[in-house]
């Protein structure tokens, strides 16, 4: 998770889903996220406070800059004392070829003003030619969730 998450998370910047009005938040609707691809080469982590192109797969291949919507149908929840969300489902490019080696995704808020990072992930590294690429989101629960605060 990006630190600047955790504050902005406090101050009430994203809302993974849709909420009651309140004084810090006058939108009652959930924000819309999205998952960007970056080289092996790219200088993403907790670090991180937003999407920028720098160091993202060029937009050849089958891979738009700034990655894929993320299907946010699924409201933020909480079990014992974790909280957690997940996308409610996998995102994949096909037709893709990649423009070079990748082993990382940004997963940013697209509503807010500057798109704020919330999380990296970083995989084992990969090279597409003419395939599918799929980040499967994981089980939606206290312990697998994609994002949990415990």
């Amino acid at each position: 998770m990006c630190t600047s998450f955790k504050v902005e998370m406090l101050n009430g910047s994203h809302a993974f889903g849709a909420q009651a009005a309140n004084s810090t938040r006058t939108v009652t609707t959930k924000d819309n996220f999205k998952m960007a691809l970056f080289l092996a080469s790219a200088s993403l982590g907790a670090g991180t406070t937003a999407y920028s192109a720098t160091g993202e797969l060029a937009a050849t291949g089958g891979y738009t800059a700034g990655g894929n919507a993320v299907t946010n149908a699924t409201a933020p929840t909480s079990s014992g004392t974790t909280s957690y969300w997940t996308p409610s489902a996998s995102t994949s490019w096909t037709s893709f070829t990649s423009s070079g080696s990748f082993d990382a995704a940004l997963l940013y808020n697209t509503s807010s003003t500057g798109a704020l990072a919330v999380a990296v992930f970083t995989f084992g590294a990969q090279s597409i030619t003419a395939g599918t690429f799929t980040l499967t989101m994981p089980t939606n629960d206290a312990t697998t969730g994609l994002i949990r605060i415990a």
